[in-house]
């Protein structure tokens, strides 16, 4: 008896080591997508919750086929911190390296979300020879330059967002229109102290200036600022009609609040403006965000109809999270992963330089349109039509709602003064 009691013993043991090894051995077959996201601030979490229904999407259809073996994606989440006030760089090389060396991720997707961040984590990428897309944040020009002007060293690194030169031109076409059928002229510019909207604040003023608008004052602010009132007063002072803003900083909703209030003549319209893109920007501003334009780089963030994707992603995200995609970071990460699993399963592999030749071969339609990949620099081919290329998307907010204005092809609505400017 005590030796059937000790058999059946050692039988359960057994039965429970397996029961602990198997999910091990499953988690060590995943590919491990590494995702160093400043998780606190909207670029972040909105990226994290793209990346997830991906991978939940495509695990639950069979995974990724690898030379022919079925493999599921896992997700690793290390949070940068680098969108907080004070954070230095090195923190979020700090998470890249953590998501390596001890997560062992095959594959980094998302940020470092700062531009700053994401520049210093290339060599570093370099280093380990892990490709990288980026998804969310980095706006800087310099991020395509640096591929381009040193390929064999940075070509691991892939951006499948729009970027600042992108957004300027997409600002301007807008401003033209709202030249010509207002006789607007006078803008403004409000900028955060950080790098990509430095840069695109003063590309912005000599673009303006070259294009013959007149530009009444640029302004920034520091990542944190919660007063605006002196800039406003500026902007009002000098008769400007458009307040052109450059912030992914929360706060800047307390802005749009005062501009409300001050009921200014000028229509703010941002370039970068993270708390108009989420859905909850109205609440939050008790309705004072109405008439806010605002640039989320990616059609698929806001309701549209850009592709047959499109309105697929937006609800199944808004099933999934109780949400509607909040902005810049929410469909550029879904796609993401579903770009890699094409490239890698047209490699056949998991070898990056094979990854990296593939990635250049991409052409996809995604829920912002055609994707491609420019082979020299790897940024995203962008286009105004998402047949051609990846579209950006402008909204403004009406009575509540998120309305595509721009661009043409993808548009729900056309843009409104406020009462107030009619006059």
């Amino acid at each position: 008896m005590n030796r059937r009691r000790f058999t059946v013993s050692i039988v359960l043991v057994v039965a429970a080591v397996i029961m602990v090894l198997a999910p091990a051995a499953q988690a060590a077959d995943s590919i491990v997508l590494g995702c160093p996201l400043s998780t606190a601030f909207l670029y972040g979490w909105t990226a994290e919750r793209g990346f997830r229904l991906a991978v939940d999407e495509i695990n639950a259809a069979g995974g990724v086929s690898v030379g022919g073996e079925k493999r599921p994606f896992a997700v690793e989440v290390i949070d940068t911190r680098d969108l907080e006030p004070g954070v230095p760089v090195s923190e979020a090389l700090l998470a890249v390296e953590k998501l390596i060396l001890d997560k062992k991720a095959d594959f980094i997707l998302g940020g470092p979300v700062r531009s700053e961040a994401a520049l210093a984590a290339m060599p570093l990428l370099s280093k380990y020879k892990k490709v990288s897309i980026v998804t969310t944040g980095v706006l800087t020009p310099k991020y395509s330059a640096q591929v381009a002007a040193n390929y064999d060293k940075f070509k691991y690194c892939f951006r499948i967002h729009g970027e600042a030169k992108h957004l300027v031109g997409e600002m301007f076409a807008n401003f033209g229109k709202l030249k010509k059928k207002y006789g607007f002229n006078n803008l403004f510019i409000i900028a955060q102290d950080v790098s990509h909207a430095r840069g695109a604040a003063a590309v912005m003023e000599k673009v303006a200036t070259k294009s013959g608008w007149n530009v009444t004052g640029v302004e920034i602010y520091p990542t944190g600022a919660t007063d605006f009132s002196m800039g406003l007063i500026k902007a009002q002072k000098s008769d400007t009609e458009i307040i052109n803003i450059w912030m992914d900083m929360p706060e800047s909703a307390i802005l749009l609040k005062q501009w409300y209030d001050m009921k200014l003549a000028a229509l703010p319209f941002g370039s970068t403006l993270a708390a108009a893109e989420q859905p909850g920007f109205w609440k939050a501003t008790d309705g004072k965000g109405e008439f806010t334009l605002c640039n989320v780089v990616n059609a698929g963030n806001a309701p549209s109809e850009a592709t047959e994707w499109t309105m697929k992603f937006y609800n199944a995200y808004a099933d999934k999270w109780g949400v509607a995609p909040e902005g810049l970071g929410a469909s550029s990460s879904y796609m993401a992963v579903y770009v890699l699993r094409d490239a890698i399963e047209r490699a056949g592999s998991l070898d990056p330089d094979k990854i990296v030749a593939e990635l250049e071969k991409t052409d996809v339609m995604g829920v912002y349109g055609r994707l491609r990949f420019d082979p020299k620099s790897h940024q995203v081919i962008p286009a105004t039509d998402p047949k051609e290329g990846a579209v950006g998307s402008i909204l403004q907010w009406q009575d509540g709602k998120r309305v595509v204005v721009y661009p043409e092809s993808i548009a729900t609505g056309e843009i409104l003064l406020p009462p107030w400017m009619k006059q």
